[in-house]
């Protein structure tokens, strides 16, 4: 009689369900970076529950305190799950959220310990911590901002860290320190008023083993390649741009890699071998944050602040200065562009054919993508702050307010609001999804959701 071996066939399924295939982790289905596989905040077949309550403990997996402040938004690789933070047992400030115009920064000038931590998914336990530099922060921070804003990118091979001015990091999966990298101090800065230091944002990107960074500061702005394996610099492309926040991405132009940038006086695309410009476009909201958004052979780009905050749809073919003249809403590049229609701090999603945009009060605009036409405009709760940006899964798509109600409502043509979720604590980053869970980094915990 043949005997069916039921637990080594349920193991099995139980990790490939999990990413795993044999001895092999499935690329695709990790979360290596802000936002997730090239920044695009969805993955699907993920299981994920209804609805869930923190206060409660409903469909509450594990929940784990983190010391000091960070913005960073959890990454993860298998069974590991990275964040960062900034310790300080002084700078005890905590965010202030809400709508306001106070430019004015945290004057703070306590010592800081910049700290890298590696999580069991499973259930919170710290596989390894490191101390990545102690020091006063080179740079002051907005009152809605912290001194670790930028999170974790890995390929499974190499854990990277940025910390804006007090460098630039990389461990391998077990922790220890392969190279670090000093790019000076990094202004990042409000460019009418250079008192208003409000800290590095712009998170790492790794992409067939080179590091890409963007750093849009006050003087002397660029991108740059680093050799993931020794940190050796590949290239650097200088940029004549103001102070931004924005993390850049990758997109492919008929089989070539792109490294495409956001910006106010030059968004942008380089070449990801040598660096080479390949298009520029200059306007928009002059304090660039999102992350441009690539998919369905088009690159979708958003910024708001000052006069103007668009939306517009470029083509992965671009080349050379397409930059619209006055009244224009397309080009050969350009397929389309909404003069009036960005959000300030929310990365946009692309999601099955539609078009995702999340404005700073809670708004959300429905478009269609390869047309731009608006399908639907909803207002989220009462909260008057978002600051993360939406992420999708299993046809769902899940948002979060500052004061740390996640909203999940039906992704396609016509809004249905499918439940309201408390967290229990400010949240003002972007939760992070992998099989069977979805993790919310708030201002003082990690928490993992799941069935």
């Amino acid at each position: 009689m043949k005997i069916i071996n039921w637990g080594f066939i349920f193991g099995t399924m139980l990790l490939m369900s999990f990413g795993y295939d044999g001895d092999t982790i499935k690329p695709d289905r990790q979360w290596s970076q802000y936002r997730g596989n090239f920044a695009c905040g969805i993955l699907d077949h993920a299981n994920l529950p209804d609805s869930w309550s923190v206060p409660e403990g409903k469909n509450i997996k594990w929940k784990v305190g983190i010391p000091g402040l960070g913005l960073s938004c959890p990454v993860i690789w298998g069974d590991n799950l990275f964040i960062t933070t900034a310790i300080s047992s002084k700078d005890t400030t905590r965010f202030r959220i809400g709508l306001y115009g106070d430019v004015a920064p945290v004057m703070d000038s306590s010592e800081h310990e910049w700290k890298v931590y590696c999580y069991n998914k499973a259930n919170g336990s710290i596989k390894w911590e490191r101390t990545a530099c102690k020091g006063v922060p080179k740079i002051r921070r907005h009152p809605k901002s912290t001194h670790a804003n930028t999170s974790i990118a890995t390929d499974g091979k190499h854990v990277v860290a940025f910390f804006g001015s007090e460098g630039l990091y990389c461990y391998d999966m077990q922790g220890d320190l392969k190279w670090k990298a000093d790019f000076g101090v990094l202004k990042s800065v409000f460019y009418l008023f250079i008192g208003a230091e409000w800290e590095f944002a712009s998170s790492p990107i790794l992409y067939d083993n080179v590091v890409i960074v963007q750093c849009d500061v006050f003087q002397s702005s660029f991108v740059a390649a680093l050799d993931a394996e020794t940190g050796k610099e590949l290239w650097r492309a200088n940029r004549d741009e103001l102070p931004g926040w924005c993390t850049p991405n990758i997109y492919l132009d008929r089989g070539k890699a792109r490294v495409a940038v956001n910006g106010y006086k030059h968004r942008g695309a380089y070449d990801f071998k040598t660096g080479e410009e390949i298009w520029k476009m200059s306007g928009g909201g002059d304090i660039p944050i999102p992350t441009p958004i690539v998919g369905d052979s088009l690159i979708f780009m958003n910024s708001a602040h000052g006069a103007s905050y668009p939306i517009m749809a470029i083509s992965n073919e671009a080349k050379g200065d397409i930059t619209l003249k006055d009244q224009q809403t397309s080009s050969e590049f350009v397929k389309w562009y909404l003069p009036k229609a960005g959000s300030y701090m929310a990365t946009m999603l692309l999601y099955n054919n539609y078009l995702y945009n999340l404005n700073w009060n809670g708004s959300v605009n429905c478009y269609e993508a390869r047309t731009g036409k608006e399908v639907y405009k909803n207002k989220l709760g009462q909260s008057k702050s978002f600051t993360g940006s939406p992420v999708a899964s299993d046809g769902k798509i899940y948002i979060v307010d500052d004061e740390g109600t996640v909203y999940v409502f039906k992704a396609g043509p016509e809004f249905s609001l499918l439940s309201t979720n408390p967290l229990g604590d400010i949240c003002m980053t972007t939760p992070a999804i992998t099989d069977n869970l979805i993790f919310f980094r708030t201002m003082k915990f990690l928490i993992a959701v799941g069935k």
